[in-house]
């Protein structure tokens, strides 16, 4: 709190793994407290969406990091309704299929493309400083896998949630099939555990960095989760839901 008594903007990154429950929890979190929202990786499955949209060889990087560089990207940060939309068209729901979960990682390893999404990251970040921003100068809960790292090191909050491999393939097999049965999540192995393998030759998401505080949500539900970073905020921050 500053001196007057007014909140100060505050800004808190979150990085994970895949299924450790890093949106959810973000969502929930930047409700709270009256935050904007970011999903990193939402603009990392729209530039997947809008190359093969538009026919580009994945493998083209540098023609998938020109398409990106002018890709008419617009990210909602009410953390109610976040919203995708490129050139106008919501693709909230497309991004999310698993011809996109499947091919992500090639666009999230194309060095070209995390500069200009990285760019384009700290923007909004520091666009919610503005007392015209959606959440009125309070800040922003930004998530993602280089947020603490690379996009926001100077965070006020940074935080890894992290989970055991068994329980993120689990969440992701409820999320994608709707049942955490043995098919279901062999079914679901490929997103999580080769994706996480395939990122993390461009960053950093599987262990802590220094300063950055780990949550592991193995055995949390997801209230319990939520409350765990809120501690932690309200302990870094001086904020409180």
């Amino acid at each position: 709190m500053t001196a007057t008594g007014t909140r100060r903007s505050v800004v808190v990154a979150i990085d994970g793994p895949s299924g450790s429950g890093k949106s959810t929890v973000s969502r929930r979190v930047a409700e709270r407290l009256g935050l904007a929202y970011l999903d990193t990786g939402a603009m990392y499955r729209a530039a997947t969406w809008w190359a093969l949209h538009r026919g580009v060889d994945l493998t083209d990087t540098g023609a998938v990091a020109a398409l990106v560089r002018d890709m008419p990207l617009v990210m909602g940060v009410d953390p109610r309704e976040p919203g995708v939309h490129v050139d106008g068209q919501d693709i909230g729901e497309a991004i999310r299929e698993t011809a996109i979960s499947a091919a992500v990682s090639a666009v999230a390893t194309n060095l070209e493309v995390r500069a200009e999404l990285g760019r384009r990251q700290r923007a909004e970040i520091a666009a919610q400083e503005a007392s015209s921003a959606f959440s009125q100068g309070r800040g922003i809960v930004a998530e993602g896998r280089d947020i603490t790292t690379v996009i926001a090191p100077d965070a006020d909050v940074r935080l890894l949630l992290t989970a055991s491999e068994q329980a993120r393939l689990a969440r992701r097999a409820r999320e994608v099939h709707g049942s955490d049965d043995a098919a279901a999540v062999e079914a679901t192995r490929d997103q999580v555990v080769r994706r996480d393998a395939d990122d993390s030759t461009v960053s950093q998401f599987l262990v802590a960095a220094d300063g950055v505080v780990t949550i592991d949500s193995s055995d949390l539900d997801l209230e319990q989760t939520v409350q765990a970073v809120l501690d932690v905020v309200a302990r870094t921050a001086d904020l409180h839901a």
